[in-house]
């Protein structure tokens, strides 16, 4: 009758011998790495949120308790204010979303402003009267009294944020436009009563200009 060898210490089993490894120790090397943490989850969701999330929408999206979401955020938002980061983290509108800090306002506004703004051309600035004091108008109509196509400028003037898109006109259905609360924020006007009077500016005949500009 024979016997199994008994191993002596410190010896190496054989394959057959070895246990199984865990399946969580046989995954891929990028399967084995860490999901992001609540905290972390919510920073880049907020990141990049141009207006208030609220709570439960931020649980719904993380699969997350609500109560523990909003702990996280409040304990976020103590910390930002503790450390003296340069944001703020705030519930605002019903929801949550980042904004400088107060204190820091001042230079933001340097950085906004300093060196960004460019000028319009002399013709953007023509456009932009016209649709001021004939608002709405077309396109085609600006370019009439203009004499000249306006369409590039009237696409500059609308990127710019100071024309938009007024309807259409009930008779051609060309496109109308007029100009914006973003206008009156530029000139410092409260409403569009505020514009200088431009009739001493115009000569006597400037409905038959514009028709003869229109023409062909």
């Amino acid at each position: 009758m024979t016997s199994e060898p008994t191993p002596f210490p410190g010896a190496i089993p054989s394959p057959e011998e070895q246990p199984a490894a865990p399946e969580d120790q046989l995954a891929a090397p990028e399967e084995q790495l860490a999901a992001p943490g609540l905290r972390a989850c919510l920073e880049a969701i907020l990141l990049v949120a141009d207006e208030p999330v609220p709570t439960v929408v931020l649980a719904q999206v993380l699969e997350q308790p609500r109560n523990e979401v909003a702990a996280a955020l409040r304990d976020l938002a103590g910390e930002y204010t503790a450390e003296g980061r340069g944001f703020d983290l705030r519930e605002i509108a019903g929801g949550w979303r980042f904004y400088t800090r107060e204190d820091c306002a001042a230079l933001v506004e340097r950085f906004v402003t300093d060196g960004q703004e460019v000028r319009l051309t002399q013709a953007a600035l023509e456009t932009l009267a016209v649709v001021a004091y004939r608002q709405p108008v077309s396109r085609a109509r600006v370019s009439a009294v203009r004499g000249v196509n306006c369409d590039g400028v009237m696409r500059t003037l609308t990127l710019r944020g100071l024309v938009e898109e007024a309807g259409t006109d009930p008779e051609t259905t060309a496109i109308l436009y007029r100009t914006t609360s973003y206008f009156l924020e530029r000139l410092g006007l409260a409403s569009l009563e505020d514009l200088p009077d431009l009739a001493p500016f115009l000569p006597e005949n400037i409905e038959d200009i514009e028709d003869e500009n229109a023409r062909p």
